[in-house]
C-alpha cells in the first residue's frame, strides 16, 4: 500500500503549536476566561522555533501554545464552573432589573463556588516542589495583605492574604530560619530556609497606597487566589512539622490569658502582634527535648562532613544572635519588620502598648539593652541602655555577628547598607566598607571604621597593581624593567669601542627563574593547543580582561567619591 499523501500543515512544528485564536475557538472560552484558566492551571505562550512554518507560511506575528496543553486544558472542569457563574451573573442581572428581591437573595446564596485545592496538589505532587516554587506566593500575599478594599479588591481576598502571611512569619520565627535581610527602596527582602531549601520574599513598606491605572488587577486578583490557597497548604504542613496547632493558636502560659478569649478579633490581632508563643500538639515536656545528633569520628578524606558540621555550628550561633538582648521599640521605626527579625534570633522586643497590643514590658524597664530610635532624643534617657538606629539589626544579621554600636548612634552618619545577596568572587571589586567588614569578622581588625588615610593608601595601592595587570598581558613573560635594561645596555654597547673584558656572572634568584620556566611553559603550552581549547582560552583572557578594566572604573569612581568627600569636608571646616 502507498504512503497517504499528507497536505501541507499536516505534519511537523504545524502540529505542534495552536494559536490563541485556535484555542479559544476549541475551548469555547472567553478571553478573560482563558487568562484564568492558563494562570490557574500553569500554562504559558511559547515561542516556536520557526514561527512561519508553524504558521503554515503565514508571517502575521501570533501568541503560540503548545497543542498537548490545549488538549491537556479542554478536559478541566473548571471550564463549567466557568459557564455556570456566567448563567448565574446573567440571571441575578434580569432578576435586578425586576427588582425580584426573592430570587436576587435565592440567586446569591446558591451562587457557584470553585475550589483550587485539587489543582495545587496536581502542580505540585511532592511537598518539597511547593516549597521550592512558593517565593512568589508569599511575595504576592504580602503585596495583597497591604491592599485597602476598592474597585475589584474584595476585602475577604486581602483578610486572607493577611492572615496566610502572619502564619508564615510566625513559623520562621518558631524554626528560626531566617537567614537574610535587606532593606532595598521597593521594600524588604527576606531570605529563609526551609527544608532545605532557600525562600527569598519581598515585603513593601508601610506607604500610602496609590492605585495605578498601567496595571490590570484582574490578573492580580487571578495569581492571588492560586497562591493563596497553595499558602495555606505549604503552611498547614509546615506547622504539623514544628508539632504546632493549626490554625495558629497562643500558647497558655502567655500574659493577659483571659482577656484574650473575649473575641475572635482581640484574639486574632495577639497572633498578629508575634511577640507571642504558639501553642504546640505535644506536652511541654517532649518539645523541650532536644535530639542528639550521632557523632562519628572524621578522617582526614571526609572533608565534606567537616564542612557540613561547621555549618551547622555558624547557623546555631546565628539563632542566637539577640540573645540576651532586651529591645525596646520607638513608635517611629518600622515595627513589625525589626520585631520579627529580633525574635528570629532569640531575643526579647517591646513597643508601647498604647499604640499595638502585644506589649511585654515598658520603656521605664530598667533591664532593657537596646532602644531602637530613629528621631532625636529627648530630655529623658537611660544610661544603663544604648540607643541606637534600626539599621544596626539589618546589619548585625548579615555579618552574623552584633556590630558596634558607636556606628549606629542617633545622629552619626550611617555606614553603607550592604545587600548579603552579593557574593563578589575572584577578582571582582570588593567595596571598602565590605573589605573592613570581613577583616572585623576574621579578627584581623578591632574595629570597622575606616580612616581617611589607610583608605587612600589602600586605593593607591589597588589602583597601581591594576595598572600593572592591565598593562602586562597573562602570557608576557619579560617585565618592564628587564626590557628597560636591556635597551640601555644596548645604547651602552654600540657607544664604547669593541675590546675583550673578563666576564662577571650573573646572578640570578631562584624565585625569578622558577617563575620565568613557569611562564616558558605556559606560552609553549598556549602554543601547543587546539584551535578550538585555544579559542576557548583566548575568551577567557578577554573576560578577564574585561573584568579587571571594569575594576579599575570602579576603584576611579571610589577615588572621586572620597575626594568630593574630603573637598565638602574642607568647606564645611573653612565656613
Amino acid at each position: 500500500m502507498g504512503r497517504q499523501m499528507l497536505k501541507k500543515g499536516e505534519r511537523g512544528i504545524a502540529t505542534s503549536y495552536m494559536s490563541r485564536k485556535q484555542a479559544l475557538k476549541k475551548l469555547q472560552l472567553s478571553l478573560k476566561d482563558f487568562r484564568r484558566l492558563c494562570i490557574l492551571k500553569g500554562i504559558y505562550p511559547v515561542e516556536p522555533h520557526h514561527k512561519k512554518k508553524a504558521n503554515k507560511n503565514n508571517s502575521t506575528n501570533k501568541t503560540y501554545y503548545y497543542v498537548k496543553d490545549i488538549q491537556f486544558l479542554a478536559h478541566e472542569p473548571l471550564i463549567n464552573k466557568f459557564r455556570s457563574f456566567k448563567i448565574f451573573v446573567k440571571r441575578l442581572n434580569k432578576a435586578i432589573g425586576k427588582q425580584d428581591q426573592e430570587a436576587s437573595k435565592r440567586l446569591r446564596e446558591n451562587q457557584p463556588i470553585f475550589k483550587l485545592d485539587y489543582i495545587v496538589k496536581e502542580r505540585y505532587p511532592t511537598f518539597v516542589d511547593a516549597v521550592r516554587d512558593i517565593d512568589d506566593a508569599i511575595s504576592m500575599c504580602f503585596l495583597f495583605s497591604t491592599f485597602p478594599k476598592g474597585r475589584g479588591l474584595k476585602p475577604e481576598l486581602i483578610q486572607l492574604c493577611r492572615r496566610l502571611t502572619i502564619e508564615f512569619l510566625h513559623y520562621i520565627v518558631e524554626s528560626k530560619s531566617l537567614r537574610k535581610v535587606f532593606v532595598s527602596i521597593k521594600g524588604i527582602y527576606y531570605q529563609a530556609e526551609i527544608m532545605g531549601q532557600l525562600v527569598t520574599w519581598i515585603v513593601p513598606h508601610t506607604f500610602g497606597f496609590n492605585r495605578p491605572n498601567d496595571i490590570d488587577f484582574k490578573i492580580m486578583v487571578t495569581f492571588a487566589q492560586f497562591y493563596s490557597t497553595m499558602l495555606g497548604f505549604v503552611n498547614y504542613k509546615l506547622y504539623n512539622s514544628l508539632n504546632l496547632v493549626y490554625p495558629p493558636k497562643l500558647a497558655v502560659e502567655c500574659p493577659d490569658s483571659e482577656e484574650l478569649l473575649k473575641g475572635e478579633d482581640d484574639y486574632s490581632e495577639y497572633i498578629a502582634a508575634l511577640n507571642f508563643d504558639l501553642k504546640s500538639s505535644l506536652e511541654k515536656s517532649a518539645v523541650e527535648e532536644e535530639t542528639q545528633i550521632d557523632e562519628f569520628p572524621v578522617g582526614a578524606d571526609d572533608a565534606e562532613m567537616q564542612a557540613q558540621k561547621l555549618k551547622e555550628e555558624k547557623i546555631k550561633k546565628l539563632q542566637k544572635l539577640f540573645q540576651g538582648c532586651k529591645i525596646y521599640l520607638n513608635r517611629e521605626v518600622p515595627k513589625e519588620s525589626l520585631l520579627f527579625i529580633i525574635k528570629c534570633f532569640g531575643g526579647e522586643v517591646s513597643y508601647d502598648k498604647s499604640l499595638y497590643v502585644g506589649s511585654t514590658f515598658e520603656e521605664t524597664d530598667e533591664t532593657i539593652t537596646h532602644q531602637i530610635v530613629d528621631r532625636p532624643l529627648g530630655t529623658k534617657q537611660y544610661l544603663n541602655r544604648y540607643y541606637i538606629q534600626p539599621q544596626w539589626i539589618y546589619d548585625s544579621v548579615n555579618a552574623g555577628m552584633l556590630l558596634p554600636v558607636d556606628l549606629y548612634f542617633p545622629g552619626e552618619i550611617l555606614p553603607p547598607h550592604l545587600s548579603p545577596f552579593v557574593e563578589e568572587k575572584e577578582g571582582d571589586y570588593v567595596p571598602p566598607e565590605k573589605q573592613a567588614l570581613i577583616d572585623f569578622q576574621s579578627g584581623r581588625t578591632k574595629s570597622i571604621r575606616r580612616t581617611e588615610e589607610s583608605s587612600d593608601e589602600e586605593l593607591e595601592e589597588q589602583s597601581s597593581e591594576e595598572e600593572k595587570e592591565g598593562e602586562q598581558g597573562p602570557d608576557e613573560v619579560i617585565p618592564n624593567k628587564r626590557k628597560a635594561t636591556q635597551q640601555v645596555s644596548e645604547q651602552d654597547n654600540k657607544r664604547a669601542k669593541m675590546k675583550v673584558t673578563a666576564g662577571v656572572p650573573i646572578k640570578m634568584d631562584p624565585a625569578k627563574l622558577a617563575q620565568k620556566e613557569a611562564a616558558e611553559e605556559k606560552r609553549l603550552a598556549i602554543m601547543v593547543m587546539p584551535k578550538k581549547s585555544k579559542h576557548l582560552y583566548n575568551k577567557i583572557i578577554h573576560g578577564q580582561k574585561r573584568k579587571n578594566r571594569e575594576n579599575l572604573k570602579m576603584k576611579e569612581k571610589r577615588e572621586a567619591f572620597e575626594k568630593q568627600q574630603k573637598s565638602q569636608k574642607k568647606q564645611k571646616t573653612a565656613h
